[in-house]
């Protein structure tokens, strides 16, 4: 096959157009050839699982899914009683991004708190809970989602998911956090998966594709009476894979050796590199505090749709201006010089 696709091109929308990191691949390759067991029986789902215990401890399992919507989906649906309710902040993921999936495949009631930065705070969601009516005429508040980092790219420290989770025990709710960009968030606290043991959280996603890896997201459950439904559910709600040594190959190699925080590292230096270069410029106003690899940015209209012909980028406001620029694994400083060149070039001079 001929390669359709401009190997130079790069882009500032997502960390998901990025490709797939050589050790990656090269992991896929070695996991190739000849048989072994199908539906995550195989040597290397087996050898992931107990590298997940290591890391979590041995309270901890693991089940593999093929994306994102249906780990949010599956963990949340093993979570949730038939007449049970998910709270989430207004700009949380599983309510603005994952079209009718939470509520048309896994049937749930999404109860949204308004948030001034789009972060759960303990004291708003102890408000939330306590004046919320749980009587048989309202859906049942039953987990609290949280993800990390946030749609607007900001990390919950770890003692702020230890007081969410301390509010969820007094209320009788699971926590269960969203971890596509987890790797990120670690990097940008200095901490490590060890670190999430013991904040009270009941379950957690782990987002691979954002970070190198090709396909594929690992759902830990670290609360034990939920590990038998888990294992169910995966099957019926589709995400059950037959050949998941290929997606466990890819997560060992990401583990070893930390590579997961080396290319998140990158990820998110290259987003504070571009943060530093253009937050004191004429016409450009930076929305939130850039935490890990996602920068909001406000320009005049007329600039956005005049870079638009340069680069990819998400608007997330098209009338205000206001757009998200995203770095990735493999984004090089020469990238992001070209991308504030080009911003340079197209604000207007005093």
């Amino acid at each position: 096959m001929k390669i359709l696709h401009n190997p130079e091109h790069f882009t500032f929308a997502s960390d998901n157009y990025s490709g797939v990191h050589p050790t990656i691949l090269q992991a896929i390759a070695r996991a190739n050839g000849g048989h072994d067991k199908a539906y995550g029986h195989d040597t290397y789902s087996v050898a992931l699982k107990h590298l997940i215990k290591s890391k979590f401890g041995e309270q901890a399992s693991c089940y593999l899914v093929f994306n994102g919507t249906g780990a949010n989906v599956l963990g949340l649906q093993s979570l949730l009683p038939r007449c049970g309710a998910v709270i989430c902040a207004k700009e949380a993921h599983i309510n603005n991004d994952e079209s009718v999936a939470p509520e048309y495949i896994g049937g749930m009631k999404l109860l949204v708190v308004d948030t001034p930065d789009g972060k759960l705070s303990a004291s708003g969601l102890h408000d939330f809970c306590y004046h919320r009516n749980q009587s048989e005429h309202t859906a049942k508040a039953s987990v609290v989602y949280i993800s990390q980092t946030t749609e607007l790219g900001m990390c919950y420290t770890l003692d702020e998911i230890r007081e969410i989770a301390n509010v969820c025990r007094e209320f009788g709710l699971y926590l269960y956090l969203d971890g596509a960009r987890l790797s990120n968030a670690l990097v940008a606290l200095d901490a490590d998966w060890s670190d999430l043991a013991n904040l009270g959280i009941d379950m957690l996603s782990i987002g691979g594709t954002k970070n190198g890896l090709m396909i594929g997201e690992g759902l830990i459950v670290l609360n034990p009476s939920l590990d038998e439904q888990m294992r169910r559910l995966r099957k019926s709600n589709m995400q059950l894979g037959s050949k998941l040594r290929f997606v466990a190959s890819q997560f060992l190699a990401w583990f070893e050796d930390d590579l997961w925080r080396e290319l998140a590292k990158n990820s998110n230096d290259m987003a504070n590199y571009l943060y530093h270069e253009i937050k004191n410029l004429d016409g450009v106003e930076v929305l939130y505090p850039v935490h890990a690899n996602a920068v909001f940015v406000r320009f005049s209209p007329d600039v956005v749709s005049q870079l638009h012909t340069q680069f990819d980028f998400y608007d997330t406001d098209i009338k205000a201006g206001e757009v998200r620029l995203m770095t990735s694994f493999d984004t090089s400083k020469e990238q992001v010089d070209a991308l504030v060149t080009a911003i340079k070039n197209l604000l207007p001079t005093s």
